[in-house]
């Protein structure tokens, strides 16, 4: 630290006040005179101090000025005195009380600068590097209660309800102190209870059917969760064997509006979880799409020809990604793939009997294997080309695996957001294989020949080509062989 000389010390007393030509030992020790200085220094940065609090006081008196007049021998009403600068608020009250004790604070407790220079700074609000009048008046400016302060919606659960109204919700979130309100859709929610800062419960207004906005209107002010409530037609039943996570598809994964509006319409819910093996599934629902080699596609074999209209009647649920090492281990209690130790990579070097044959995978549970018409219908997603998508976007193959399985849904999903269904793994489907079946298959809802050698597998895998991810290529295996490529995607009817 830098020691002020003799001379220094006598000229900043000069221009302090103090200085005695005839009581000063000039030769003394300067710390004596620095103290009495810096003493000097936190009278005069209090004062400042002071009067930057009283034109903050000021100013608050004089906003949002009215025409009234000043009596202080009015009775106070509304929580205000009347003045010549408007409505003197219990809000500008307490300010100027606040005030007027951080002012005297300031001149009795203001740091020596040694102390302010070794003193933490995260108070130096306007980054001048120093904490003084300038920063507090910059926090007193915003005195009282923030809008919004951390005020939002994270849930609501149930996240869907009968549009007649009558659902029981539960919102979580923040803030909600003194909340005055809950509205779904524009309308007022019924059974309003704030049961604390982090939670309300509710019940739904009546309302028309789709997702809608809840909003939370609290003195603070409003909180919305987009499409954060679900209304639907009729009695909305919920699967018996699933638990729902959205009802409506997400713009943002189902990103087809035509898809969207054919799922929303079944009146099923999108998204679900199956309680009886914690695998994800997207619901598809029905349609007619052109089955086999797609429109200028010149990698098509001859067993993907002809092409063919197909209409499935019924929607169907789709597991979101092939059946992992984990789902299987979790039922099975054993682990067949070549790549074990991956739990969430697909399982592998399973056989069509070890999961739909007797005692097999499927014995245990709810779910069966798609058709091979489900499957492709599923993995175009309303599109008519070869791939629905950059290959190496979309899928592991070849080209980019390493060659060994990846964790599922590490590429980007189709447009009904399911994943992997063009690399990563094969995939069995329910069907028997013929190849040339395409020219006598039935036209409404294909359930295959009725029998062969083989079992079909579909999708391509990280040992195979890029020829393979595409949508209509087909393969086939002995249903009691599972080779360290083929895996499996499940589905069930609803």
């Amino acid at each position: 630290m830098t020691r002020l000389t003799p001379d220094q010390v006598r000229r900043a007393l000069e221009a302090a006040g103090e200085w005695d030509p005839n009581g000063v030992d000039t030769n003394a020790a300067p710390s004596q005179h620095r103290r009495k200085i810096l003493s000097k220094s936190k009278i005069i940065a209090g004062a400042s101090i002071l009067l930057i609090v009283v034109a903050y006081a000021f100013t608050a008196l004089t906003r949002d000025k009215e025409n009234s007049k000043f009596d202080l021998h009015a009775p106070l009403q509304s929580g205000s005195i009347s003045s010549p600068y408007g409505d003197l608020s219990m809000r500008k009250i307490n300010t100027i009380a606040a005030s007027a004790a951080v002012a005297f604070s300031a001149i009795s407790f203001a740091p020596t600068a040694p102390q302010a220079q070794a003193q933490n700074c995260t108070g130096d609000n306007n980054g001048d590097g120093f904490v003084n009048g300038v920063d507090l008046a910059q926090v007193l400016a915003d005195w009282g209660a923030c809008a919004n302060a951390g005020l939002s919606i994270s849930s609501v659960s149930p996240s869907f309800g009968s549009a007649a109204g009558g659902t029981a919700i539960t919102i979580a979130g923040k803030n909600f102190t003194g909340a005055t309100s809950v509205m779904i859709g524009g309308i007022t929610a019924t059974s309003f209870v704030v049961v604390s800062a982090t939670t309300i419960t509710a019940v739904s207004p009546i309302g028309s059917a789709g997702a809608k906005d809840v909003v939370v209107t609290t003195p603070a002010g409003t909180a919305t969760l987009v499409g954060g409530f679900v209304l639907i037609a009729g009695s909305c039943p919920s699967p018996t064997w699933a638990t729902v996570l959205e009802w409506i598809p997400n713009p943002a994964v189902v990103t087809d509006a035509n898809l969207r509006a054919a799922i929303t319409a079944t009146n099923l819910p999108w998204r679900v979880l199956d309680n009886g093996t914690n695998i994800e599934m997207l619901l598809v629902p029905g349609g007619t799409f052109m089955m086999g080699c797609s429109p200028g596609d010149a990698e098509c074999s001859s067993d993907e020809s002809p092409t063919h209209q197909v209409t499935l009647t019924n929607a169907f649920y789709m597991g979101k990604t092939e059946v992992t090492q984990a789902q299987w281990a979790a039922k099975m209690g054993n682990n067949p793939s070549y790549f074990a130790g991956q739990p969430n990579n697909p399982v592998e070097q399973v056989s069509w009997n070890m999961i739909a044959g007797t005692g097999g995978f499927m014995s245990l549970t709810s779910l069966r294997l798609p058709t091979e018409a489900e499957w492709e219908y599923a993995c175009r997603a309303g599109t008519t080309t070869a791939r629905y998508g950059v290959l190496n976007d979309i899928a592991w193959y070849d080209g980019n695996a390493g060659p060994t399985t990846h964790a599922v849904a590490t590429k980007l999903p189709n447009a009904l957001g399911l994943y992997d269904t063009l690399g990563n793994v094969r995939e069995w489907c329910q069907d028997w294989y013929g190849s040339t079946y395409y020219a006598t298959s039935s036209s409404v809802d294909p359930i295959g020949p009725s029998g062969s050698t083989f079992r079909v597998i579909r999708n391509a895998s990280y040992l195979r080509g890029g020829e393979e991810g595409r949508s209509s290529s087909r393969s086939y295996n002995y249903p009691s062989v599972g080779v360290k490529d083929d895996g499996f995607r499940v589905a069930r009817n609803p």
